[in-house]
């Protein structure tokens, strides 16, 4: 069992990519790597993403698919899915609409799962050749997060409207290195629970589409479920090959 869902991770993140380069017009990468975490849990992770992008002249489609996964002793201690899928409506080169929904399942998080969709407005305020540039976005949303348990109001949710404000920056080190920074806060508007992700991120080519990645991501819930910390950080360093 310990080699068996790290592999089906991998096979996971993996097994689009043929049936993507087959399409034609979308790119995007693969990930897998080794991931070590502070926070609600502290061990070493097996962690893999799929980044899709199709984009045409109007719009601009994107998804991302990321797991991670640990198991010691034939104990799963640590277990997590996301996936995040955005669609935007290009208004010109640089302003566009989105709508964006997201899905979050994390054992250790205190949430059975974590879910949101939101609609806005975004602008690439600034953009130097194809692999250099600044997007900034703000939205109103809704907020759905499944507890474990009931809480002290005696719901067994948080269901409440959002406001979302997101950037992000990459820019071109050098034609083989790229820095990359994501941010995105999500407002709560009724129960005032604000939940900030950070990820920060250096990828360099080894040879051809392949290329190595050094990335620190830190999410922050500021009322967060009971017996569990407010913020969580994990330090990966992978494989990433682009297609």
């Amino acid at each position: 069992m310990l080699i068996r869902k790290p592999l089906a991770v991998a096979c996971l993140v993996v097994a689009p990519v043929a049936w993507a380069q087959e399409s034609g017009n979308v790119e995007g990468e693969a990930e897998l790597g080794i991931l070590l975490t502070s926070g609600n849990t502290e061990e070493t992770k097996v962690n893999g993403r799929l980044a899709l992008k199709h984009e045409t002249t109007m719009w601009r489609n994107t998804g991302e698919f990321s797991s991670r996964y640990t198991e010691a002793d034939e104990e799963t201690t640590a277990e997590e899915y996301q996936v995040a899928l955005e669609s935007d409506y290009k208004f010109d080169e640089q302003q566009y609409w989105f709508v964006r929904g997201s899905w979050e399942d994390d054992r250790f998080s205190g949430y059975d799962f974590e879910s949101t969709l939101s609609t806005g407005y975004g602008n690439r305020v600034w953009q130097v050749g194809e692999r250099s540039f600044l997007d900034l976005s703000a939205g109103l949303g809704y907020r759905y997060n499944k507890l474990e348990e009931v809480n002290d109001d005696g719901d067994d949710a948080e269901k409440e409207a959002i406001a979302r404000l997101a950037a992000h920056f990459d820019y071109a080190l050098s034609d083989t290195a790229l820095f990359r920074q994501k941010l995105s806060t999500e407002i709560g508007l009724d129960e005032n629970n604000t939940i900030s992700q950070s990820e920060t991120s250096l990828q360099t080519s080894i040879v051809g589409s392949l290329s190595m990645k050094a990335a620190f991501r830190v999410k922050h819930v500021s009322d967060a479920p009971a017996g569990t910390d407010k913020t969580d950080t994990e330090t990966s360093l992978s494989l990433l090959y682009g297609f």
